[in-house]
């Protein structure tokens, strides 16, 4: 495993972060809707008038504690139809870095192919990541992704334990494509956002053969750390691909 720079990502938001404020209390609160599942992805939340009424505060206080939220990425606002819980990630699909023929919407999905699951003792670092003791246990996941017929990424998963231990009863035939979709379905967790680092290296035997490219071929290598509503990390993964068909768009503006 290469040697990763240390985590150091704040989590969305916390209610020391918040403060002592009014308004920040009140944006505590109603995280804690969301994060419990009173507020589901994807609903509506009340309206502003009705919030102010519950919590017997002045309606700007109420704006100003869901403007928290839609900054932190929780709440959005849709015009003319109201404030909703952001939907979790579904596929955040790690192909936007390679160039394997379409792309955007019209990309189509790659087939997953589970090399091996496993339950492992996690390493310090690894544990730590997931906010775990030592000698903690997570999955250990070897995914291979297709498209066209060809292997294109090689992927090295970790999810922790007893969080995620309702995959261990899904044989991996019945996973699917997408990972996120299934953490939901199986484990009631919403994969809020997910952070990418990107790196360069060659592939190793192992790796290269799986990917059907010659033995240290140049790889890139993308680094994901994802979080779920509560703001911890609930994946760490490493995804391998064809360095020659690494693709990077940036709009600065």
């Amino acid at each position: 495993m290469p040697n990763n720079p240390p985590d150091n990502d704040l989590h969305p938001l916390t209610t020391s972060a918040a403060g002592l404020s009014r308004y920040g209390q009140i944006a505590a609160q109603l995280q804690a809707k969301i994060v419990s599942g009173e507020w589901p992805p994807g609903e509506a939340i009340p309206a502003e008038g009705a919030l102010a009424r519950d919590f017997g505060i002045a309606l700007g206080t109420i704006r100003q504690a869901i403007a928290v939220l839609v900054q932190d990425g929780l709440l959005e606002r849709v015009q003319g139809k109201g404030t909703f819980v952001r939907k979790g990630l579904t596929g955040a699909s790690l192909m936007r870095f390679f160039r394997f023929g379409a792309t955007g919407a019209d990309a189509p999905i790659p087939r997953s192919e589970i090399l091996s699951c496993r339950s492992v003792r996690l390493d310090k670092a690894m544990a730590e990541r997931f906010e775990l003791p030592a000698g903690a246990r997570g999955l250990a996941i070897s995914r291979r992704r297709w498209l066209d017929d060809k292997p294109r990424l090689l992927e090295s998963i970790w999810l922790p334990l007893p969080r995620c231990e309702a995959l261990q009863q899904i044989p991996v035939a019945q996973w699917g494509d997408l990972l996120y979709p299934l953490l939901g379905r199986a484990c009631g967790i919403t994969v809020h956002r997910a952070v990418d680092e990107v790196s360069f290296r060659t592939l190793d035997a192992e790796e290269a053969a799986l990917l059907e490219l010659p033995d240290a071929h140049p790889c890139a290598l993308v680094t994901r750390r994802a979080f779920d509503l509560r703001g911890t990390c609930i994946e760490y993964r490493l995804t391998r691909g064809d360095a020659f068909a690494f693709r990077y768009t940036a709009d600065i503006r």
